[in-house]
């Protein structure tokens, strides 16, 4: 029989020994790799669970470290994790409240100036400011009513400019001429900040919820 021939049964011994040596190799290959791979995701959650504060906005999220509470409406609310790349938290609240002030006072001019009282509407006297369109309107007024916009801007971003970098409160350019924080306690005035920061992020959603519907239909706002 060609089985019992010495040459085959060498064949088969071979063949048998260099399976072996393969199996052992490549089991010696995944033991290497398992011992580099990272943690089970379930050790990494119990230590989160464990040891981090969850935030309080996004409690399945843990809190950024920089968000520690300190500053008025901080909620822990930082999904996207930039507060870890922003070098000084005072400058972008600054930012934050700028953009949330402006946006505040465009969306009420927007609605103020389509519908006013009793749908009047409300706007400076001349025909170059009754365009509506927020968009059309910066065409209808001209260069030199663009100009006396941008150089009002100007003025107050160069006497605020030094305020952006300082130890003072966010946002606090001395301005309250209506004496609305006279006679407060700090507890009042931290919960007034905390007010203007949610109608600020309130207008910036309004103002580009707006925008892009005046941009995709060119209609009023509230129909």
């Amino acid at each position: 029989c060609v089985v019992d021939h010495p040459l085959s049964q060498y064949f088969w011994k071979t063949l048998r020994l260099t399976m072996a040596l393969k199996t052992l190799s490549l089991a010696a290959l995944v033991a290497s790799a398992a011992a580099f791979a990272p943690a089970s995701s379930s050790a990494r959650t119990g230590a989160v669970s464990l040891n981090a504060e969850m935030s309080e906005s996004i409690p399945f999220l843990v809190k950024p470290d920089k968000l520690d509470g300190s500053m008025a409406g901080d909620v822990g609310f930082d999904p996207m994790g930039l507060s870890e790349i922003q070098a000084d938290l005072k400058y972008a609240r600054w930012a934050e409240l700028k953009h949330g002030r402006i946006c505040m006072l465009a969306i009420v001019g927007m609605v103020t100036q389509e519908y006013g009282p009793f749908g009047s509407g409300w706007h400076v006297p001349g025909d170059q400011f009754t365009n509506t369109d927020p968009f059309g309107a910066v065409a209808s007024v001209g260069f030199v009513g663009n100009m006396q916009i941008f150089a009002t801007i100007a003025c107050l971003e160069l006497a605020t400019f030094n305020l952006h970098y300082g130890e003072g409160t966010p946002g606090d350019i001395g301005w309250d001429f209506l004496g609305l924080l006279d006679g407060k306690s700090d507890e009042e005035i931290k919960r007034t900040e905390a007010q203007e920061i949610v109608h600020c992020r309130l207008a910036m959603i309004a103002f580009t919820g707006a925008s892009v519907q005046t941009l995709l239909f060119h209609e009023p706002l509230l129909g």
